[in-house]
């Protein structure tokens, strides 16, 4: 181990809260035949590991991030996530964006956790996707079997959502509608309240069209925003 992932490390388990390290394996359902079944947790919370990322990001390289993502602590792979968002946002440098995606790519099977997905996807591939006309890696991913990488690929249209841009995240909720998992009714829900915060009239439209055939919890999420009578009209089926 080189100095800087020890170091990392190190700071990461001065953090340690074993109150938190008990918590989060129920939270994050990690025991057998559950979505996160082995991932296993320090107990470091979300705002610490952001200022352990914060400190370190423009010392490691990625190699050093590979180390930390194929850890099977949850905290190791998202502060290593939250590094590379940093170094991410931070470049101008084209290639240095593109070798910051590929990394990510070839890391897909550590990205393996719902807030792992969220707080990485749309900042880093779907920003990328979106700026250089690559939606095809979004697309990819959603066209997979992969429960993970479908969630990577339509929260990574977010990026599109906040710039007015709705097909991409309207196909992907389409094409995986009646995916069997509810993190995927959540997602894609999600992404639809999100696309409604943006227009009102697009979300209103979409649900005219899909919201019959829609799992109840992504429903839930979609119209959370709306007005309340329209919303009860959504749920008893009236519109």
């Amino acid at each position: 181990m080189n100095n800087i992932v020890k170091e990392i490390k190190e700071a990461l388990a001065v953090l340690s809260i074993p109150e938190k390290a008990e918590f989060f394996p129920r939270f994050f359902k990690t025991g057998k035949g559950e979505y996160g079944e082995g991932d296993v947790f320090l107990g470091v919370t979300v705002p610490d590991q952001r200022s352990v990322a914060k400190e370190y990001y423009k010392k490691v390289e990625l190699n050093d991030l590979g180390v930390l993502l194929s850890s099977q602590y949850h905290e190791y792979r998202l502060t290593a996530l939250f590094m590379l968002i940093s170094k991410f946002e931070k470049t101008k440098d084209l290639q240095a964006k593109e070798k910051i995606v590929t990394f990510y790519l070839n890391h897909l099977p550590h990205i393996n956790n719902w807030d792992l997905v969220d707080s990485s996807c749309y900042k880093i591939l779907g920003r990328y996707a979106f700026e250089n006309d690559k939606e095809y890696l979004l697309r990819e991913l959603s066209e997979s079997e992969e429960m993970w990488h479908k969630r990577i690929a339509v929260v990574g249209t977010m990026h599109y959502v906040k710039k007015g841009s709705f097909d991409l995240t309207k196909e992907f909720v389409a094409r995986n509608l009646k995916h069997p998992h509810d993190l995927m009714h959540k997602a894609n829900g999600w992404l639809l309240r999100e696309m409604g915060n943006k227009s009102e009239t697009e979300l209103i439209a979409y649900l005219n069209q899909y919201y019959k055939e829609m799992p109840r919890t992504c429903l839930r999420y979609a119209i959370e925003k709306l007005d309340e009578d329209l919303r009860q009209n959504y749920l008893k089926g009236r519109v």
